[in-house]
């Protein structure tokens, strides 16, 4: 028997060149930057590009490229 599951990883642990899909942001974040970040276009299931990861959490979301602090990254999850 085979059980799918798919994976959460947090956002800050993805090598640059991968592409992901978001899965959801963690309580952690202030609900107000949960906010600006879903404005940027960043929603559930959204796919995502991480291009760099130092010194920021640099990813493209569609055609936005977007520059996250690792302790924002940390807390938000994806999907391979």
């Amino acid at each position: 028997m085979t059980v799918h599951s798919e994976t959460r990883l947090p956002l800050a642990f993805i090598a640059p060149g991968t592409e992901v899909r978001l899965a959801e942001f963690g309580e952690e974040i202030d609900p107000l930057q949960r906010e600006q970040l879903t404005a940027y276009g960043l929603a559930a299931n959204r796919p995502l590009k991480v291009l760099q990861q130092k010194p920021m959490t640099v990813i493209l979301a569609e055609e936005v490229e977007l520059a996250l602090e690792h302790g924002v990254a940390r807390f938000v999850w994806v999907m391979r």
